[in-house]
């Protein structure tokens, strides 16, 4: 009422203050359109209260005074972390797997819950690898529970796209950070729609990955190791003033890779046909260098891991059944809840009823400020995860609210090249109830359909008030 009152005159300014007022409201909007209707300025502060039962732990939380130190550590060493590609190699002796030995996306999971892509990508990595002769056979196995292992790739320093299956034969892209010699991996990019990745193992998926061990690695390892070392900070943060995001867009990233290797794959002194059908699957896979960004974004926010007091969250990754993450002040906890459908485009005669809920370790690109959080630099995804270029913009935009500071090397050009927003906060989820925004492709559900769509997801709710309640305890009396 005051603020009407003083307001009726508001060329005269007010009595107190010799000012027309001006004020600011939050929460309900009829304060603000009551007030705005007298002809007063008015803020509107988009206030909402913390998610519900959260209070206790949201206070005890923000009154630890380690965080505000501990959280600007975690970003001092997610910005600061350097990865470069350096080297190629069988998951085998890298990870120290045998034959029996399977890596999948996400949290961890036993077969009697897992999701279709999951499973499907499990029956063709056995059949990879000799175990079984044909995919179905491995059934037996996984019910069986005996007889080999399954673990979550993160457990591996190892990142997997959807399903992330990863076993012995399989090839890596090894990535390291000079300064410390930690090291971070992932497997080699199938492409898109019939891949392993996605559930599919039939005979041309099994084909391809073969080619994949015999051919396209040993090629890869020859070329990265001729040339040295490759920066892919720098290939990143260039893809950004490209249009790429590095989750679903990484066409300028593959390029720019592909750049770099390709004098030393001519010189490889491999057969041409050989030289000619790495180059030709590469230049031809847009999401090749997804592979890539995967691990880099690993290795910087496995930096900022252990941190006490730290909010900051290291890992996003779902199995296609769970939604899990991992945050610096909590260890190697996870914190997990029902993977959510992706809301977006379907391929063919595809629908949300085909859909598998979300899976993969690729939100690792998101945890580290890229992706869906950096969307306002990659117009054309729009398209293929579904919405408008305003919807990119106003996701970018709602990031920098739930994050603790920007990344200064990727920078948007279209937010006049503010850094990304990067190093999700616990805390800020909880107060503003914004979740994380993933953009994600699509898999079917039923085991061996392989790609149907892309979209938009987020994750569950309910992990943020797990996670901070584990910050709670943690936090000093």
């Amino acid at each position: 009422m005051s603020g009407a009152r003083s307001n009726s005159s508001r060329s005269h300014g007010s009595r107190f203050t010799g000012e027309a007022p001006r004020v600011v409201t939050a929460g309900v909007g009829l304060f603000a359109e009551a007030v705005a209707a007298q002809g007063a300025e008015v803020s509107e502060v988009d206030w909402r209260p913390p998610m519900p039962g959260t209070e206790a732990d949201l206070a005890r939380v923000l009154a630890d005074p380690r965080r505000t130190a501990a959280n600007a550590e975690a970003l001092r060493r997610i910005v600061g972390t350097e990865a470069h590609l350096v080297d190629v190699l069988p998951a085998g002796p890298a990870l120290g797997l045998s034959d029996r030995d399977f890596l999948h996306a996400g949290p961890p999971i036993d077969w009697a819950r897992a999701s279709g892509p999951l499973r499907g990508a499990l029956l063709g990595a056995a059949a990879l690898e000799g175990v079984v002769e044909q995919p179905e056979q491995a059934e037996q196995l996984f019910a069986g529970g005996t007889g080999f292992t399954l673990d979550p790739c993160h457990h591996h320093a190892t990142v997997g796209p959807m399903a992330g299956v990863v076993s012995a034969s399989m090839w890596l892209f090894v990535v390291e950070d000079p300064a410390t010699g930690r090291r971070t991996y992932c497997s080699l990019n199938e492409g898109l729609g019939k891949v392993l990745r996605y559930g599919a193992y039939s005979p041309e998926v099994l084909t391809r990955l073969r080619w994949m061990s015999a051919v396209l690695g040993p090629l890869l390892q020859t070329a990265v190791r001729r040339r040295g070392p490759v920066d892919l900070k720098a290939i990143l943060a260039q893809m950004l003033q490209m249009g790429d995001e590095a989750h679903n867009r990484n066409r300028a990233g593959t390029l720019m890779l592909l750049r770099e290797l390709l004098p030393d794959l001519i010189d490889s002194g491999a057969p041409s046909s050989d030289v000619a059908d790495a180059v030709r699957f590469v230049a031809g896979n847009d999401h090749f260098f997804l592979n890539l960004a995967m691990p880099a974004c690993k290795l910087t926010l496995d930096a900022a891991r252990d941190i006490p007091g730290s909010t900051v969250v290291v890992a996003m990754a779902r199995n296609g059944t769970d939604f899990g993450i991992q945050v610096s002040g909590t260890g190697d906890e996870w914190f997990t809840g029902p993977a959510q459908v992706a809301e977006g485009l379907f391929l063919g005669d595809y629908g949300p009823s085909d859909a598998n809920p979300d899976i993969g370790d690729s939100a690792i690109t998101e945890t580290a400020g890229l992706g869906g959080f950096s969307m306002a630099a990659a117009p054309a995804i729009v398209r293929f995860v579904g919405g408008e270029v305003a919807d990119a913009l106003a996701a970018s935009r709602r990031m920098y609210e739930i994050t603790v500071g920007e990344h200064p090397m990727y920078s948007i050009p279209v937010l006049d090249f503010r850094g990304a927003p990067t190093g999700i906060d616990v805390t800020k989820v909880v107060r503003t109830e914004i979740l994380p925004q993933i953009n994600t492709g699509v898999a079917g559900k039923v085991a061996g359909v392989g790609q149907v769509g892309a979209g938009l997801v987020t994750p569950p709710a309910e992990i943020f008030p797990k996670a901070l309640a584990a910050l709670a305890r943690r936090a000093p009396a």
